[in-house]
């Protein structure tokens, strides 16, 4: 039995893999295999768990390759001529052009940013909670797309998973002042916060992603943000304000692609989707 999952953003569609639900971004799976899990998941460090998610991607698990994150803006190269075994770097985005590898963040109401450029050969994996946003982590990611592929941002399509949304994401002032510390303008900070109970702050994350993006320069047609909110989802998705120290993580994963791009999945067979 599935369960009630909730409706994301048009672009995206639910799916089943071999333990449960995933997430998938039509545009962006058109360009290369990836998916964002569910609590079907749990992802706290277990083996086998992390091993089927290797599988279903189609890699072994040698080269199912995340990051240590730290919450900041640093990017590793997972390219195709880089040796392995791969030793994780502290990091909180990834890059590769290895179709014989996955990549992939954890999440849970950090936002996780899946890339990939118009060939599918070139991808990333971005992990930005608020430390990672004011630090412009996805920025970052997507400079490194460029010096290291030569691929320029407009050639990029973004699939922006499940993550705390506007609804529900207090902070204090000291977040505010950790955007402003970071030089982000005025008008910009007063677009992503806004005053909320307490004397605390409401935080956008979606649309500071979103912006981000865009003034990276992704065209805004190419940007696909699920809109699913992980505390208000709690039951479906995992949420480190909801569930605290015994939340899960789960992962964003995606693999850049070996052959040309292929239809847009919703043209395909639709014997793997799952009811909403």
């Amino acid at each position: 039995m599935f369960m009630t999952l909730p409706q994301p953003n048009g672009a995206f569609e639910w799916t089943q893999a071999p333990w449960g639900a995933v997430l998938r971004c039509g545009p962006l799976a058109a360009l290369a295999e990836h998916f964002f899990t569910t609590k079907d998941l749990m992802l706290r460090g277990d083996l086998q768990e992390w091993n089927a998610v290797a599988g279903y991607v189609g890699v072994d698990p040698s080269d199912f390759l995340s990051v240590r994150q730290i919450h900041g803006a640093g990017v590793a190269a997972a390219s195709s001529d880089r040796p392995r075994p791969w030793s994780p770097p502290e990091a909180d985005a990834i890059v590769s052009n290895d179709p014989s590898a996955a990549i992939s963040v954890r999440v849970a109401d950090c936002v996780p940013i899946l890339l990939a450029d118009d060939t599918g050969r070139h991808v990333a994996a971005i992990h930005a909670g608020w430390r990672g946003t004011a630090k412009r982590a996805v920025i970052a990611g997507i400079e490194a797309l460029q010096a290291l592929y030569g691929i320029r941002p407009e050639r990029l399509t973004a699939a922006v998973g499940p993550c705390i949304g506007p609804c529900c994401y207090e902070v204090g002032g000291d977040v505010l002042d950790g955007f402003r510390v970071a030089g982000h303008h005025p008008e910009i900070l007063a677009a992503w916060f806004s005053p909320a109970e307490a004397g605390k702050q409401r935080l956008d994350l979606w649309r500071a992603t979103r912006d981000q993006l865009e003034g990276a320069g992704l065209l805004p047609p190419n940007i696909h943000i699920s809109e699913l909110c992980t505390k208000t989802h709690a039951d479906v998705l995992h949420s480190y304000r909801a569930d605290g120290k015994a939340a899960g993580r789960m992962v964003g994963v995606i693999r850049p692609s070996s052959t040309a791009p292929r239809p847009h999945p919703s043209r395909g067979s639709t014997a793997d989707r799952l009811p909403r």
